[in-house]
Order: C-alpha cells, then structure tokens, then sequence
C-alpha cells in the first residue's frame, strides 16, 4: 500500500515540500483553505496599488498539476488527531496520514490586544492587501470633498518597522507625492504625513550597521516620520495612542509581529510568537511522523531563531521531504541547516538595502538588486512577465497602475446609488 503525505498549507515551505516529493512512492495531498499560492515578499505591492492580485499568485492546482501522485483539497483543517495520524477539517472530513507536514504560517500579532486588528489590519494575505488598498485610497478621496477631516485623513501610520513596515510606509509615501499627487483638485496629497512607529532603537534592525541608518535616511527623503522608542498603548477609528501622545489618523497599518497558526500549539511547547520548538530533523519532538515548519516553527541555530522568510521555509520544506525518502529507504534523516542567502528590503523607487554575506550595499544598487531577486524567485513565468511589465512602466511613468476601489457595504463614499 502507498504510503500517504498530508501537506497543510501551500506556501513557501509546503510547495517545496510537495514539490520535492514529485517522484517519491508516496501519495500527496495538499490542504490549503485558500486556492492560490501566493508570494508574500511583494504582497505590499498589491496593497499600494503597484500590483494585482493575479501577478503575485497562482492556482496551487496549476502548479501541481503535473504531479501524478499529488492531490490538492480547498479546504480548513479543524485540528489533528495525532494518537489516530488523522487531520479533521472543518467539513466533518478526516484525512488518514503517514506524515504530516505542518505549513500553515502565521497571521499577524497584536500583542494581546486582538481588539486592535478591526481597526489596524495587518499584511499575510490577498484579503488583507485588498483591504489596506482600500482604505489608503478611500482616504485620499475622502480628504478631497472632507476639509474638516482632512489631515486625519491624510495622516497615515504604520505600526512596526521591519521589511514590510519600511515597504508600506515608503510606497505610501510614493503613493502621495508622485502617483496620485495631479489626481485631485482640492486637496495636494504631497502634504499627506506617513509615520512609521517602531519599539525599538532602528528601523529594519536585522540588518548590520549602517544599513538600518542608510534606511532611516532614505525614509526620511521620502518625507516619510519615523518614531522609535514608541510603543503602541491604544488603536481606535481615529488613530492610535503612544503612551501620553495620541495622532490621530484615518488609516492605521499593522506590521508589527507575527502569531503562529494555532494548529500545531496542542503538540508541544511553543515560544511567545506560538512557533512550536521541533527537534533537529524538524519533527515534532515524542512524534516523528509529524513536521512543522516555516512561520510555525521555532528553529534555533547558532544561539538565534531561524527568522521566519520565504528561503527558510523552502529549505525547510527539502529537508522534510529529503526525511520522508530516508524513511521509505530506511536511511537516516538529515537535519535541518538554514543556509543565508542574504537580506533585502526596498524603500522606494531608486531606494533599498541588501546584505549578502559580508557585503551591504543600499540606494540605487540595492534597488537593482531586490528588483532583480524578487523577479527570479516568482513562482510562474506569467508572474514573471505581469510584473516585470507592470514595474517597468511604473518606472517610466511614476503610475501604479492597480488603483481601483472596489465598492464596499461597510464603507460607502457619498453619493453612490
């Protein structure tokens, strides 16, 4: 009898998984409860209006379909039944494995305040990007016919400064002073204020010295306000609270921490984030058949936690898979050793950072850099060609060519029939 593999997730670390087992004598089933795999380093693309939806995603039965042994299933898992090797889902189904290849990432984290989420949303999916893209745009047409709430409405804050904070704020910041900055008659958008709120002492402080400085620079010519040493106290309709100071603001954007899918947490111990600590192979320590990995493991290597990026899942998901084939051979397992390609993080036009080993660099060249990566690594050559056409007119022409409202029931601008 074949051997079966349930993959929960089609992200970064599950399709390499179940890519990896394209020619193993196993069957494959990949559960995910949306039908697209998407790339997430340039989700913020979408919410800024820079891209569709469609040029960042893919049908994960399109990239399957080629694998004979695979099966795709839209569908949410409810929890797993580790005594019986099952996973529930949420229809009452149950699916029998072998192994469980636990991927299903992490949404964002407000620090114990879930009360926050409705009125600061954060960035992990095509939803979520749509919803940003909304409000950032309905802002900026309300503030053409609202005098009264205009500099509410034209002051926007971001809430952490990693890689997609520092994205978010700086396209932002591009958004008003070039894209849509001839659009409107009553209102000049080059005035729109961008604060970028940050806990800690630096923007993007993973990176080495100078480059979190060389960012804060660049942010600062973009107009963009960065705050550190600023924690956030409050977030409501109308802005957000730092201890005694409140600003107000219409839109109000989250990217400050991450929480792990719940779905593994029963299995074992977990850190603050909710990553389940696995064992060296990446199984679940007291169950071998069973691996998490990506955003929902906590991997510790050379003293420091593997940082949750798109690289370390997919090696991540090789080395599961690579663990799957030993165990049909009745070999040993590999373990588990993130390889660090380096680090990237753009800022606007003509604007980024990049750490590759020993070698930094930020501005132009850094730019070139991340534009030329992030084109390699999409999944599907129509992505390729969506993207790199779209970039290389906004290039041209300063235009992000996705600002469109889609009508919503929650918020309506005056007077629609």
């Amino acid at each position: 009898m074949t051997r079966r593999v349930v993959i929960v997730g089609g992200g970064f670390g599950g399709m390499a998984t179940a890519r990896a087992l394209a020619r193993a004598d196993v069957t494959v089933t990949v559960v995910d409860r949306r039908n697209h795999h998407l790339f997430q380093p340039l989700l913020y693309q979408v919410a800024t209006a820079g891209l569709s939806p469609a040029d960042i995603a893919e049908p994960i039965r399109s990239l399957l379909s080629d694998q004979r042994n695979t099966q795709v299933l839209l569908g949410e898992v409810e929890r797993v039944a580790a005594t019986d090797r099952q996973v529930h889902l949420t229809t009452g189904e149950k699916l029998d494995y072998d192994w469980l290849v636990l991927a299903a990432g992490a949404r964002h984290g407000y620090f114990g305040h879930p009360e926050w989420e409705q009125h600061a949303p954060g960035l992990k999916t095509l939803g979520d990007a749509l919803e940003i893209r909304r409000r950032i745009l309905t802002a900026f047409e309300e503030a053409e016919w609202n005098p009264e709430a205009r500099e509410r409405l034209l002051t926007f804050v971001v809430v952490g400064a990693g890689a997609t904070g520092v994205e978010l704020a700086g396209a932002i910041a591009d958004i008003a002073r070039r894209a849509v900055a001839d659009d409107f008659r009553s209102i000049d958008t080059r005035k729109a204020r961008v604060v970028l709120v940050e806990g800690g002492p630096a923007v993007l402080n993973a990176f080495s010295a100078p480059l979190p400085d060389k960012a804060a620079e660049q942010l600062a010519e973009l107009g963009v306000e960065v705050r550190l040493g600023a924690r956030v106290t409050g977030v409501d309709e109308d802005g957000v609270e730092l201890g005694e100071e409140r600003i107000s603001a219409a839109t109000v954007l989250w990217a400050a921490g991450v929480d792990a899918s719940p779905l593994a947490r029963p299995l074992g111990e977990t850190d603050r984030a909710g990553r389940l600590h696995v064992e060296a192979d990446l199984s679940v320590p007291g169950h071998r058949e069973i691996f998490v990995i990506g955003d929902a493991a906590h991997v510790e290597q050379d003293g420091k936690p593997v940082p949750g990026v798109a690289p370390a899942a997919q090696q991540m998901g090789a080395v599961v898979a690579n663990a799957i084939r030993a165990d049909l051979a009745g070999s040993p397992r590999p373990t588990f050793r993130y390889t660090d390609k380096g680090s990237m993080a753009t800022i606007g036009r003509n604007r980024a950072i990049a750490e590759v080993g020993s070698f930094t660099t930020s501005g132009r060249l850094a730019w070139l850099m991340w534009l030329f990566i992030h084109l390699l690594t999409l999944v599907s050559l129509r992505n390729k060609i969506l993207v790199f056409t779209k970039w290389f007119w906004a290039w041209i022409s300063f235009d992000r060519s996705s600002r469109l409202l889609y009508e919503s029931r929650s918020r309506r601008l005056p007077g629609a029939d």
